[in-house]
């Protein structure tokens, strides 16, 4: 294959969240992003490295088996999100339920754990209880547009007045503010030019308590500001037919250059500031800005289950490690001796006790850090662990902190079962078995999917038994067999196109499979400098040549 050439195959499978492999017979194979098993699909390959082809989708010539259903959304072609419309529910959630099985089996260590499937959505459709638009145009110099970021496009926006991941109530909201910014001129923020007014618009929605707020984020700019007429705008958007209550409308100002909701200033233009959410019987304050998982009634299911997997709290100190807002704290809380919750966002920490207080709740602690560097300084020793980390997983050094409490329980829910599977290695290792795994669908449509998982402590065995062995008849032949680092070096060149990996990369990967390296060889020189952490790519190769030179044996 060449790059900037366009070929046709079948996709054969597909890796989480959404890498294709298509077969396209003795041309080769490609990975190609947003793709299903089964279709027929015509790309162009962008990249080309290491033997690897990575493709652009341009067409999908053949639909998969798996597609049986036609989108509901009018902006399925367009728009970046809801890449599963084509499938009934059924086959979304079996897809994704093999995705995170395939993932699972490749690295837990005992083949007889189990695994739950996958729990759905009690909704499959308006189920997002927090929508951030964008303001931008369709097409440069087009006209104002309000929604979300069109396919493959960091600029263009696609304006998505009927959205049906969202209540209708949003999509109502949307065009009332789109059109009276419209009518006015009102310039959206050009994230080049770093000049603009508008930059997102962002609601909020308590799905049991039928409250709605939403946040205009803009920048200080005096013309736009100028310009806006907010009590205008305000008295348009309580004349709306809506379901649900309007309890508040904020203006944020944010002149940062990152394409992110972030606030330098916040003013409550009508109401308040906040809504309520209810879950599992708690009441929670939701602000603009607070982590709350986005589906309200798929959390439930997803920490039942986590509730589930904790089993039996009587007496026990919890600790409740990426905490959030506190919501699975304050689950825990009413049938513990205590739960301790650290985040590092200090507002969610704020909120986490706000929560606890609102909830009755005087045996919940909540502590404003990162889990690295405040885990120390805790006095408490826990009982159980739960852990709900960030898309990308635990900090190797956290981690290894959090192994070296050595409670007998463990949950941990990951929104990213790949970062997930990465972990789980470095848990087995340290004699942590997998006892249950379940996937739970959070996001209907897309190709998101939350996994929840209990490990249990390996404990060593209190007695021994001598064994006499006869070294003659041992096969030592794998574990005689070593290879120099340049001998590996030389191995990746040659079998990985020229692929150079440094000596720094190579310890990393043997220390990761166990094999023995100098107390201090290529280890940083304090614990406070940071080292860069070996690519996946060269990972694959690193590992190859230790598997070559019967150094490591995978199964």
């Amino acid at each position: 294959m060449k790059k900037g050439m366009e070929y046709q195959g079948v996709v054969e499978k597909i890796d989480f969240p959404n890498k294709g492999t298509v077969d396209c017979g003795e041309k080769g194979v490609a990975l190609v992003k947003r793709t299903i098993p089964g279709q027929k699909v015509s790309f162009v390959v962008s990249k080309k490295r290491s033997g690897k082809c990575v493709g652009r989708l341009k067409e999908v010539l053949e639909k998969s088996p798996l597609e049986n259903a036609e989108p509901l959304c009018p902006h399925f072609a367009d728009c970046g999100g809801c890449s599963y419309q084509t499938m009934d529910y059924e086959n979304q959630t079996n897809l994704k339920k093999e995705m995170v099985k395939n993932i699972l089996d490749g690295v837990i260590t005992n083949k007889d754990y189990e695994f739950e499937g996958i729990l759905k959505s009690p909704v499959q459709w308006e189920y997002r209880n927090k929508m951030e638009f964008s303001f931008g145009d369709e097409y440069k110099d087009g006209p104002l547009a309000l929604g979300l970021h069109k396919r493959d496009s960091f600029h263009d926006i696609v304006t998505a007045k009927e959205c049906k991941i969202v209540n209708k109530d949003y999509n109502k909201i949307l065009t009332c503010v789109l059109e009276h910014f419209a009518e006015r001129n009102v310039k959206f923020y050009h994230k080049m030019r770093h000049e603009g007014y508008l930059r997102h618009l962002v609601i909020r929605r308590g799905v049991k308590t039928n409250q709605i707020i939403m946040s205009i984020v803009t920048t200080s700019d005096a013309n736009g500001e100028a310009a806006a007429d907010y009590n205008i705008l305000i008295d348009k958007l309580c004349k709306l037919d809506l379901e649900c209550e309007l309890k508040g409308v904020l203006q944020i100002i944010n002149d940062g250059l990152a394409d992110v909701v972030q606030s330098d200033e916040t003013r409550v233009l009508y109401g308040e500031d906040v809504i309520y959410e209810e879950l599992l019987g708690l009441r929670f304050k939701i602000s603009t800005f607070s982590f709350f998982q986005t589906n309200s009634l798929g959390a439930e299911v997803l920490y039942s289950k986590a509730r589930e997997y904790v089993g039996s709290t009587n007496d026990k100190m919890i600790f409740d490690l990426y905490s959030g807002t506190g919501t699975i704290a304050q689950i825990l809380a009413p049938v513990a001796k205590k739960v301790v919750g650290v985040e590092i966002v200090a507002e969610a920490v704020e909120a986490a006790k706000e929560n606890a207080e609102l909830n009755g709740l005087n045996n919940c602690e909540f502590i404003a850090g990162d889990v690295l560097k405040v885990i120390d300084d805790i006095k408490d020793k826990p009982d159980l662990i739960v852990l709900d980390p960030p898309r990308d997983g635990i900090h190797p050094k956290a981690l290894q902190k959090i192994i070296d409490f050595g409670v007998d329980r463990i949950v941990y829910i990951s929104c990213k079962p790949t970062s997930l599977a990465r972990d789980l290695v470095i848990l087995q290792e340290h004699g942590y078995k997998v006892e249950k795994a379940c996937a739970v669908d959070m996001f209907p449509q897309t190709v998101h999917v939350e996994t929840v998982c209990l490990l249990s402590k390996l404990h060593e065995a209190k007695h021994h038994v001598n064994v006499r062995l006869n070294m003659d008849e041992l096969d030592v032949t794998s574990a005689e067999s070593k290879a120099t680092y340049e001998e590996i070096k030389s191995y990746v060149a040659e079998h990985y196109d020229g692929m150079k990996v440094s000596n720094l990369y190579i310890a990393q990967i043997k220390r990761k499979y166990g094999i023995e390296v100098g107390e201090n060889f290529n280890l940083p020189k304090s614990k406070d400098t940071r080292q860069p952490q070996c690519p996946k790519e060269k990972e694959d190769a690193i590992v190859e040549a230790l598997e070559h030179f019967k150094m490591i044996q995978r199964k």
